[in-house]
């Protein structure tokens, strides 16, 4: 992908304008192009920047909304799962889950309700669920608490890196015909007759404004939702409501082995995950509802320090706030309704249209992005008069699929790439982060980073495995980018600024660390 020639081609005229670089815009442009739709997706700020790179990482049916009675949600996002595991084989793969049991009812309960699971996925499923006795419990999870342990239910779900199924999703819309833009912000929409037929753009790097005329407008800005419709409508009434979840990541050594931990139900009703997750520890996540939407929501200590009392609960070996090597959140686009609190919120996704013709879609999660495409742009086709055209996606492999080297697997590079790019560029980017400057040569080439967070942040996932470690490398790779876009070193000083503010923002802070102590009695379901 390059940025240069896309803004170029920005102020063109097209079928389909998305606005919005998260998964289900991503998704709507590459279910619009492989269509034989002109497609134009634009988005104010980096490729998944919002809650699309803060998610839990697991492609899944959701076993709280099972438990909850929303078949219709769990049947859609398991046979989802299934596609994106035959689609995007680098980036997504099968995860063993365990659901520790501190009684013979537990047992029993989780066990049928994950034999429902298992045939809600069909043909798609993966290993069976079943029940396992405490030794093979421990086997699983070396580190569990045992005390009180009478065995659990072991169950499969997908597990994915969510930043680069968005790169993969961008590039390969691009490659199949559509105009990707980062950091290109929709300063108005042009109308006539009260009808919407485009939008005014502004490239926020060159400064460029662009009208882009379109067919019909898609707004798929998640969390941003409500002030796209009412800039189309300025007395839309508002239906957003966001909650903040936040995650955790600790050492590998936390959670050693292959297998997950789902614990069942918390104080507050939630779930929480205990995950391996690229070479680290990962818990998640909370449920806070917040007054409005943030592009860099920060965690608070409360929110730590629950992850850190759930932890130290379902493992022997148990994390203090010193132990935290990065800590994110991310806020959900939830449609409001009628539920009590935002964590009993449907995840199901919302498709509107205006009068002026505006296409919405909002609400859903990860796992189904790719059905609320598919929804989304047949609507979309009927709105502005576009022949009908069936959608492709469920057998469409994405970009990258076919990588097979396992450190470069996710970046889905070729052999012959890989090869070029370690001949020239040596060294890992810090010894405590598994990322290379090769790695970084290339996602720089060729993803269109703009700033040093999007390559440490996103291409790579850097600040979230190691906080620290990302700032002590951020120096090297500012001026790598620096050296190819042709920037000074004025420009360096204030990209390296920049970053070591964010990072501040992610678990390191200003709060002292604050051991927390493990309750003592076994976990209760």
């Amino acid at each position: 992908m390059n940025r240069r020639d896309a803004v170029d081609q920005m102020g063109g005229e097209y079928d389909v304008l998305v606005i919005g670089g998260g998964a289900t815009g991503l998704g709507t442009a590459l279910d619009a192009t492989t269509r034989g739709y002109r497609t134009l997706l634009v988005t104010s700020d980096d490729f998944s920047q919002a809650t699309s790179s803060r998610s839990t990482k697991l492609i899944h049916g959701g076993v709280r909304y099972l438990e909850r009675g929303d078949i219709k949600l769990v049947r859609e996002a398991l046979h989802e799962r299934g596609l994106l595991l035959r689609n995007a084989p680098n980036i997504v793969h099968d995860l063993r889950f365990l659901i520790p049991c501190y009684s013979y009812r537990q047992i029993a309960y989780y066990g049928t309700g994950l034999k429902l699971y298992d045939l809600l996925a069909g043909g798609l499923n993966l290993t069976s669920s079943g029940p396992v006795r405490k030794e093979r419990a421990v086997t699983m999870v070396p580190t569990l608490n045992t005390q009180g342990l009478k065995g659990g239910v072991a169950y499969s779900d997908g597990q994915f890196n969510d930043s680069r199924l968005a790169v993969a999703l961008a590039r390969t819309a691009q490659s199949n015909g559509a105009v990707v833009v980062n950091y290109a912000e929709v300063t108005g929409f042009v109308k006539q007759g009260g009808k919407l037929t485009g939008a005014t753009v502004l490239d926020q790097i060159g400064g460029k404004e662009s009208t882009v005329r379109a067919r019909v407008v898609v707004n798929a800005t998640g969390i941003f939702t409500d002030r796209l419709r009412q800039m189309d409508d300025p007395h839309a009434t508002p239906i957003m409501a966001q909650s903040q979840g936040t995650h955790i990541i600790l050492d590998h050594a936390f959670l050693p082995g292959d297998s997950a931990i789902l614990v069942p139900k918390t104080s507050d009703g939630r779930v929480v995950f205990i995950i391996p997750w690229e070479g680290r520890t990962m818990v998640g996540t909370t449920d806070i509802a917040v007054s409005g939407p943030e592009i860099e929501p920060v965690p608070s200590e409360e929110e730590i320090q629950y992850l850190l009392r759930y932890a130290a609960l379902y493992l022997s070996a148990q994390p203090r706030r010193e132990d935290v090597l990065s800590a994110f959140a991310g806020l959900r686009p939830l449609v409001k309704g009628n539920a009590g609190s935002t964590a009993q919120l449907s995840r199901d996704h919302t498709l509107l249209v205006s009068d002026s013709g505006l296409v919405t879609i909002t609400g859903g999660k990860w796992t189904t992005y790719r059905r609320m495409a598919q929804d989304t742009v047949t609507r979309a086709a009927q709105v502005a008069g576009l022949p009908a055209r069936a959608c492709v996606t469920d057998r469409f492999k994405l970009s990258g699929s076919s990588s097979i080297d396992p450190r470069w697997r996710e970046l889905g590079a070729t052999a012959q790439e890989i090869f070029e790019y370690e001949g020239k560029y040596t060294g890992l980017l810090h010894e405590r982060l598994p990322y290379s400057y090769a790695m970084a040569a290339y996602v720089i080439d060729h993803e269109m980073p703009v700033h040093l967070d999007d390559v440490l942040s996103r291409r790579l996932r850097a600040l979230l495995l190691d906080a620290t470690a990302s700032v002590d490398a951020a120096p090297g790779v500012a001026r790598l980018m620096a050296e190819k876009a042709g920037q000074d070193a004025g420009w360096v000083e204030s990209q390296i600024r920049r970053y070591r503010d964010l990072a501040a923002g992610y678990g390191l802070g200003t709060q002292p660390p604050v051991p927390v102590g493990a309750e003592q009695a076994a976990p209760q379901g």
